[in-house]
This record gives structure tokens, C-alpha cells and sequence, in this order.
């Protein structure tokens, strides 16, 4: 079995459910920038060797195929998924946001990237995060399920908290901060 369909040559491509729709259709940029938040993730993970961030970001990682799935599928199908984003994958998140919170000295003050290098490669995450975001709500806005998916639009704006914090957190455990004073 190879790779390579042919299918997509036309400039279309299929949904989950079998729908096809061209590939620059707002569902398969919702869902392509979760691609590329995972490949963004997975950056971040190979250049931390912090274990307890590493394990965040795979925990992520793993999160962005939840995510994508409820948007590459066709919003009267997303029922028949068999997991979607729920209120306890953003209840983890803010669970992380409350311990890494707990950190003095860790919300003085806006940040430059860049201090460490994994920290940079979080905030580039991060920034995709925040572009994905903006991607699935144009999607969900579109369709009108807005109301439908709000424990997505919850999801995704967290992960972006998560993903600051933890650049952040990174930064001040090695003595590195980029805090920008005014």
C-alpha cells in the first residue's frame, strides 16, 4: 500500500465521513493547523529535556488528534466520533496552569522569547496554537456550531495558557528569564 492516492491531485480532499471538499476549504485549514501544532509540539518535546514539560507536551501532542478529528469531520457527524473534546481534557489543562501558577516571580512581568532554546521552541508552539485557534473558530462560526463545540473553543484557548507557562516555567528553573521590564 503506498502513500500516494492521486486522490488529492484535483486540489480535493476527503473528510472523515467520507465527504470530499477542496483543500483550501475552512474545515481542512481548522484541521491542517492542528498538524501543524503537533509538528510544533513535537519540536518543542525533542528539544526539552525537562521530563515533567516533555510529558505536557506529549499529553498535547496526543490532544491535537482529538481535536483534529472533530474538525476534519462534517459537524451533523461529529456524534458517531469516538472521543471528542471534552470538559475534563480542558479541566487537565487548567490543572497545569494552577501548579505552574504557583511559581514566584513567574507572572512579573511580559516575556521575550528566546531565553532557552526549548522555551523558544514552546512559544513557537504556542503561536500556533494561537493561529489554530483562530482557524477552528472561523470554522465553527461558519457552520454555526459554535454553541455545539464550546468545549473546543474552551480546549484551544487553554492550550495556549499551558504552552506560555511552560516556556515560561523553563526558563525561570534555569535561572534564564526573559522578562521584559518596563
Amino acid at each position: 500500500m503506498s502513500i500516494v492516492t492521486r486522490n488529492g491531485d484535483g486540489g480535493q480532499t476527503r473528510l472523515i465521513f467520507g465527504e470530499r471538499v477542496s483543500k483550501s476549504h475552512l474545515q481542512v485549514e481548522a484541521y491542517g493547523a492542528q498538524d501543524e501544532v503537533n509538528a510544533f509540539l513535537g519540536l518543542a518535546r525533542a528539544s526539552c529535556p525537562d521530563e515533567r514539560t516533555r510529558q505536557a507536551l506529549e499529553m498535547l501532542q496526543r490532544n491535537t488528534f482529538v481535536v483534529g478529528a472533530e474538525l476534519a469531520s462534517p459537524a451533523a457527524e461529529r456524534y458517531k466520533l469516538k472521543t471528542r473534546v471534552s470538559a475534563a481534557m480542558t479541566q487537565a489543562l487548567d490543572e497545569i496552569v494552577a501548579d505552574i501558577e504557583t511559581i514566584p516571580g513567574l507572572l512579573g512581568d511580559w516575556a521575550l522569547p528566546g531565553a532557552t532554546a526549548d522555551g523558544a521552541a514552546i512559544d513557537c508552539a504556542r503561536v500556533v496554537a494561537r493561529r489554530a485557534e483562530r482557524d477552528a473558530i472561523r470554522l465553527l462560526e461558519a457552520e454555526g456550531s459554535v454553541a455545539e463545540n464550546s468545549d473546543i473553543l474552551r480546549y484551544l484557548n487553554r492550550v495556549s495558557d499551558v504552552l506560555w507557562l511552560l516556556g515560561r516555567r523553563l526558563e525561570i528553573e534555569r535561572g534564564e528569564n526573559g522578562a521584559l521590564r518596563s
